[in-house]
């Protein structure tokens, strides 16, 4: 597997919802492993293939303390989410050198199919959670600053671009 090079803001492949995946191949198994080698590297709980130009429904998660433990996702949708909110602190490898605190659902219930090409649901809990729908924005086609009201991002992205 390798470490893949996330695509720039604003490269207009963020902006767009990813397609769906039929089949579990190696083909996918093979992306599945460079998101995880790249999700290492940067290092991060969570990466979503179009972060990667890959404009597939593909997600992996890792919000364990100890690492190793991804959850491969292809076609991720939340069915549930609770009414609780919790606040984290959101950054993106295609937006380096800013972040902001975003509130989303503290747990979710995600279905997906899994690398076994079996449908799969999962309750996801605390920066669990925050990572699943962090990707699941990804595919299709947001970015965690879009959850920010006019004043906030559009700071966020004059600061992120006097960074870069």
């Amino acid at each position: 597997m390798s470490v893949r090079r996330c695509l720039p803001w604003p490269d207009g492949r963020l902006r767009r919802k990813a397609e769906p995946v039929d089949e579990i191949t190696d083909e996918i198994r093979a992306t599945w492993g460079d998101m995880i080698d790249t999700m290492e590297a940067m290092p991060g709980v969570g990466l979503a293939a179009p972060q990667i130009g890959v404009m597939l429904r593909l997600a992996v998660v890792d919000a364990s303390a100890e690492r190793g433990k991804a959850v491969k996702m292809a076609n991720p949708e939340v069915l549930y989410a609770s009414i609780e909110l919790r606040e984290h602190e959101e950054a993106s490898p295609n937006l380096p050198g800013v972040s902001a605190k975003v509130k989303r659902p503290r747990a979710v219930t995600v279905r997906f199919l899994n690398e076994a090409g079996e449908v799969e649901e999962r309750d996801f809990v605390g920066l669990w959670a925050t990572s699943v729908q962090h990707q699941i924005d990804h595919l299709n086609g947001r970015l965690y600053f879009d959850r920010l009201g006019k004043v906030k991002r559009d700071m966020l992205l004059r600061k992120a671009k006097k960074a870069g």
